[in-house]
């Protein structure tokens, strides 16, 4: 079953190529991404690895968790599901200056 690992504090010049790259060393890649921010693109410093075989992200895991990349400590652990957030109103409430238009 493929595990998913979360790897954060990362770089903000790590791309998702680099990301995979590090994994590899340990086993089969099946996904890598660096997770950016929707409106500038930029790194938010933080990623996805998905592995095929869990022994191979369990040692991914092990190994780079603490570890320097690139200039920072890595924190590395299998990723939680993502929990049901409330869906955010689109609206922005506002305000400014004038009422009663």
């Amino acid at each position: 079953m493929a595990k998913n690992i979360y790897v954060g504090n990362l770089s903000y010049s790590v791309g998702s190529s680099e990301l995979e790259s590090l994994f590899s060393q340990f086993g089969e890649v099946s996904r890598a991404q660096v997770i950016q921010h929707r409106d500038t693109g930029r790194s938010k410093g933080f990623g996805f690895v998905e592995m095929d075989d869990s022994d191979s992200a369990e040692q991914a895991i092990e190994e780079l968790n603490g570890t320097e990349f690139e200039g920072r400590n890595l924190t590395v652990n299998e990723a939680r599901p993502r929990e049901d957030r409330p869906q955010r109103n689109g609206g922005g409430g506002g305000g400014g200056g004038r009422g009663g238009w």
